[in-house]
């Protein structure tokens, strides 16, 4: 076996990696940005070996350097992780080169598979069902929309080495063709160095199932079942799980053995994903087409894990050892369901804007996974398992990609996961940076999410006018409430007590005016007893005036609760929302209608930057008449262009930036009038 390898990539899967190798008996050794200094997976290899700046082409994309460190510190072997060089034909084969083992699979499969363009004409030419498109060079803007016309809309542009979600653009008409390709092709030019695109009939309502592929050197190629990767937003994973709620026995093996077939046909060995979009207008499931093949680890690995026992790193180290696989087909089973929610840094509350900066508070519901070798283990800690690659004060940085954690949770059925997932979300601490809890969190409890009835189309779909906050029912409110007289009695008392205080002998309001929203409630509480509306909670709980997470079981069910003291009361946040909690003593709260409100400011004449990042393009000067809808700015973030258009018709009257300018948050880029 390798006695030292070193992970070129960076984040959780670099953690992820390490932790089986420190289990396998194998050195490890890290590479590492400037940005990347005191991360987590710096610490955790043996050694560590800085690389360069902080922007990814000028550290994590140049193969030169990892060699040179492979070389440095007598590496025998490099694991790619996902994204970076994970699929760069170029590197394998310098690593070859060198004498440098590539752990992943052979260089002729990356070339074949890799490609979207070459892959799609592999594919039809052996037999394999691929969606209707164009697959040769498109020369401009202009043969694009000859090829989009000719497709039918809506047509899907995308750039040919992309991935990730990264370089991908939907177009429903000429006009978005137009404004849409030039962008692709930067985006596939700035994040893989190659500005190629695709375009190809963009099925409607479709599912987005993959297969996991496990190959070794000795021509064993089995597939480890299915992952259902549907809820997607901006052509970006959020949720996966294993198995399919869609998938039959019968569909699960037709789509196996088609992608074992086509796998055998490039000759591919190690862990490798086929990508497939299944019809949503056939019941049946038989109308699948192939997509493309990541022939890496792909970042929603560990639910199969979670399903298999499988661990798909150490196959890969393995295999690339060249040492056979330990199992064959009937091996591999289907144990209970599992479900990967990936948090972000990114607000679902402002429209999923990136959000970068430092982690104030990072408190995961379980520690961070660790591999003790056993399959069960790899379900982490009690079904929960959380897969990072940051730390409580670390930054997340604009230079890559906004994703802080994979939260993992395992159940014998899927609405197990799911309840599993729920309450693992509402003991996630994250503060400093907007993230997508509450968000994920309304996904597991949305009935169409538990029916299985999912497409591609289910965030678009479910939220059209973008995410406020999941759903909360009356009875959830009443329980946030018995929550909430009990804490502003907890502070009471221990404000009465503080030294120096006239009239310290009077006891603490028991009786209080609780406000969620349009809902108000009368929640009263005695020695024994804490009552909401006259009815008596059977509430547990510890509380301590400081604390910020509360477990809490009320009338039998167990409920995490995050809250932040305000002025007037809590910002409470529990099962995927936030509520702003008014709590006053009841002899008070009646005093609040003479208040004055407070109107906020009309901000509709200024175009404002909407989260950090690079003004690409500005489209328009001082004197421009705009009409509503109309491009007038594009924001690169997270390595995606964001088109900013006019709210409504105006006339330019400032420019406070210009292109190339890096804008902080909140930033006024222009004036209307």
């Amino acid at each position: 076996m390798f006695k030292k390898i070193l992970i070129a990539n960076r984040g959780e899967i670099a953690c992820r990696v390490i932790k089986t190798a420190r289990r396998m008996g194998i050195q490890t050794v890290a590479v590492y940005s400037d940005a990347d200094a005191r991360a987590p997976f710096v610490q955790m290899a043996d050694e560590a070996v800085h690389i360069g700046p902080s922007p990814a082409a000028q550290s994590y994309l140049i193969a030169d350097k990892i060699i040179a460190a492979c070389k440095q510190t007598g590496a025998e072997a490099v694991h790619p992780g996902y994204g970076f060089l994970s699929e760069r034909t170029s590197f394998a084969e310098q690593l070859k080169a060198e004498g440098i083992e590539f752990i992943g699979p052979p260089v002729n499969a990356i070339a074949a598979m890799g490609d979207k363009i070459e892959s799609k004409k592999l594919a039809k030419a052996a037999g394999v069902n691929v969606v209707p498109g164009f697959v040769g060079e498109i020369e401009d803007t202009e043969h694009a929309v000859r090829i989009s016309d000719e497709i039918g809309y809506p047509v899907m542009m995308k750039a040919s080495a992309g991935g990730g979600g990264k370089g991908m653009r939907l177009a429903y008409n000429e006009k978005d063709v137009r404004e849409g390709f030039e962008a692709t092709k930067r985006e596939g030019l700035n994040s893989f160095g190659d500005d190629r695109v695709f375009i190809e009939k963009f099925i409607l309502n479709p599912r987005h199932i993959e297969i996991q592929i496990l190959g070794d050197k000795h021509g064993n190629v089995l597939y480890l079942n299915e992952r259902e990767c549907s809820i997607q937003r901006r052509h970006q994973k959020v949720v996966e799980e294993a198995p399919s709620p869609f998938v039959t026995p019968k569909m699960r093996k037709a789509m196996g053995e088609q992608c074992v077939a086509l796998s055998k046909a490039v000759g591919y060995y190690s862990a490798g994903t086929v990508e497939l979009i299944v019809s949503g207008a056939d019941p049946t499931g038989e109308s699948f087409y192939f997509l493309e093949m990541n022939t890496r680890l792909q970042v929603e690995h560990p639910v199969t894990e979670c399903i298999t026992g499988v661990d798909l790193v150490e196959q890969m180290i393995r295999v690339a050892y060249g040492e056979k696989l330990a199992f064959g087909q009937d091996d591999v089973k289907i144990d209970g369901w599992a479900i990967e929610n990936r948090v972000y840094a990114e607000d679902p509350y402002r429209g999923f804007l990136p959000s970068t900066g430092r982690l104030s508070r990072y408190r995961p519901p379980v520690e961070g996974w660790t591999d003790d070798g056993q399959a069960n283990g790899r379900r982490g800690i009690d079904g929960i398992r959380v897969d990072d690659g940051v730390y409580e004060g670390g930054e997340v940085s604009m230079f890559y990609d906004p994703m802080i954690a994979k939260l993992i949770t395992w159940g014998e059925t899927r609405d197990e996961a799911a309840d599993l997932q729920i309450a693992a979300l509402d003991s996630f601490e994250i503060e400093g940076l907007g993230h997508n809890i509450d968000f994920v969190s309304a996904i597991m409890q949305h009935p169409r999410f538990r029916s299985g009835e999912l497409t591609t189309g289910f965030i678009a779909e479910e939220y059209p006018e973008g995410f406020h906050g999941a759903a909360t029912s009356d009875e959830t409110k009443a329980k946030i409430a018995a929550v909430a007289g009990f804490v502003a009695t907890a502070r009471a008392d221990r404000a009465r007590n503080v030294d120096g205080q006239l009239a310290h002998h009077l006891p603490p309001p028991n009786e209080w005016s609780v406000k969620i929203g349009d809902r108000s409630f009368a929640v009263t509480l005695d020695d024994e007893t804490i009552s909401v509306d006259g009815t008596e909670v059977d509430l547990a709980m510890e509380y301590t005036p400081g604390d910020k997470l509360i477990q809490a079981e009320i009338d039998g069910e167990p409920i995490g609760i995050r809250i932040e003291p305000t002025r007037t009361g809590l910002k409470v946040t529990t099962r995927g929302a936030i509520h702003k909690v008014e709590v006053l003593p009841a002899r008070l709260a009646h005093l609040t209608k003479h208040m004055i409100e407070k109107v906020p400011p009309d901000l509709s004449k200024f175009l404002i930057c909407p989260m950090p990042g690079l003004l690409v393009r500005l489209d328009v000067a001082e004197g421009d008449k705009v009409e509503a809808g109309q491009p007038l700015a594009v924001v690169e973030a997270m390595k995606m262009e964001n088109i900013l258009r006019a709210e409504k018709s105006a006339t330019v009257k400032k420019v406070n930036a210009k292109a190339g300018e890096s804008l902080a948050v909140d930033a006024i880029i222009l004036e209307l009038e």
